[in-house]
């Protein structure tokens, strides 16, 4: 078993700092869970455009409000506490946050923890470094 508390994270590195957010990584690749789960604030005011081609991502926000934009349709859909979305079909999007918004983030395949957005919006493929789980082929990054 696996225990962590979000507290552990801070100031170490599993918090991972951006412009637009600050993610807490409580789960990595190292876990071997076939997945990673992060505790992320995205910072109030602020777009972050992302667009994960390596990963798929679900994410629950828990507190805050703000929006996603489908970039290739122009559809933006209100996200308050208690709105989840899946991103799954590696959708571009752009997250805009009129508040400080908690999100729970899942990624599949998990995230190794120094991750962050490149030029495109996307973390990189996973990578020998970034282990799945043993015997699940359906783990593997995607293109």
């Amino acid at each position: 078993m696996i225990v962590r508390a979000l507290h552990e994270t801070l100031g170490t590195d599993r918090e991972v700092k951006a412009e637009t957010w600050t993610s807490r990584r409580l789960f990595l690749a190292d876990d071997r869970m076939g997945f990673s789960l992060h505790d992320t604030l995205i910072h109030p005011g602020t777009e972050t455009r992302m667009h994960y081609k390596n990963h798929l991502e679900a994410v629950y926000c828990i507190a805050g409000s703000g929006s996603i934009e489908v970039v290739a349709t122009g559809h933006r859909i209100p996200i308050c506490a208690g709105t989840a979305y899946a991103l799954d079909q590696h959708d571009e999007h752009i997250l805009r946050a009129d508040t400080e918004m908690r999100m729970v983030c899942v990624f599949n395949p998990p995230v190794t923890g120094r991750e962050v957005h490149d030029e495109t919006g996307a973390y990189p493929a996973a990578t020998p470094t970034a282990p799945s789980v043993p015997g699940s082929a359906s783990l593997g990054a995607t293109s």
